[in-house]
């Protein structure tokens, strides 16, 4: 597999065919995301799956958000991500917010192993629970059963 890198700030690896866990966070200055915007950012996150790419998990918090994501041919990791970024830049549009929204860069690492893959699903599962541990359910999560590398 030819290994390519994509640079803004940061480099970022890129393989055809990797799994991706990538986080990208709200403005410093942005208030914390309410329930009706969680919602219309994960509805944009999930609207492609298995179209573009195959959604393992993801995790929708108040101020961040995580993906596991195998990305198809011809849809690079960083076009996802700022399709994602962009899309539910509009929505919050229409709930209200104003001003940038998210920040510029994320962080994306490549999943290298079946037990790397389980333990960043556990990360993404267990995230809302960390973050509010009296939480019993959380319905901006969404973890594929049976999923493989």
């Amino acid at each position: 597999m030819p290994l390519r890198i994509y640079r803004r700030r940061l480099p970022h690896w890129r393989v055809e065919g990797a799994t991706y866990f990538v986080t990208w966070c709200l403005q410093r200055d942005q208030p914390v995301l309410g329930h009706v915007e969680r919602e219309a950012v994960f509805d944009v996150i999930r609207r492609y799956d298995r179209v573009h790419f195959d959604l393992i998990a993801v995790a929708v918090m108040d101020d961040h958000v995580h993906v596991l994501v195998a990305p198809h041919e011809g849809w690079p990791l960083e076009r996802l991500i700022q399709g994602w970024k962009a899309a539910a830049a509009h929505r919050l549009r229409h709930c209200g917010r104003r001003g940038p929204f998210w920040q510029r860069e994320y962080h994306d690492r490549i999943i290298r192993s079946r037990s790397d893959l389980l333990a960043k699903m556990r990360y993404v599962a267990d995230n809302p629970r960390k973050r509010w541990p009296a939480l019993s359910d959380y319905p901006w999560l969404y973890v594929r059963v049976g999923a493989e590398l």
